[in-house]
């Protein structure tokens, strides 16, 4: 049995460390949730659809998918933020005509108290 190793990617160990400590800085058990998340191997991770995220997000609220966003339906919410570690290039044109995508680490600049966000998947 091989040794588990965890990500090879620096950006994704970077952003797994930044989220741990903006956890412990603003007291969020939230961001310890999303760095876990992200220290799984990748076929565990998360994979969402948009239909998924439309049906169950309100207007104004953060979808937040510590994995990957695929293109499958449509966003049909106004004013709605998904924020993930990746999107493929289809799921994020959908998204971007009626709502917002945006990457965690802008999520981490933008709201760090991870106010009115739902994680998915």
């Amino acid at each position: 049995m091989t040794k588990r190793t965890g990500p090879t990617s620096l950006a994704l160990k970077k952003l797994i460390i930044e989220t741990k400590k903006l956890g412990v800085k603003e007291k969020s058990p939230f961001w310890k949730t999303i760095s876990e998340e992200l220290s799984k191997p990748t076929r565990k991770r998360r994979t969402v659809n948009i239909r998924t995220i439309n049906k169950t997000i309100q207007e104004g609220e953060t979808a937040v998918i510590p994995g990957k966003v695929l293109s499958d339906g449509e966003l049909t919410v106004k004013k709605a933020i998904v924020a993930a570690y990746q999107f493929s290039d289809t799921a994020k044109e959908k998204i971007n005509k009626t709502g917002k995508a945006i990457n965690l680490t802008q999520l981490m600049k933008d709201n760090p108290k991870a106010q009115n966000v739902r994680i998915f998947g």
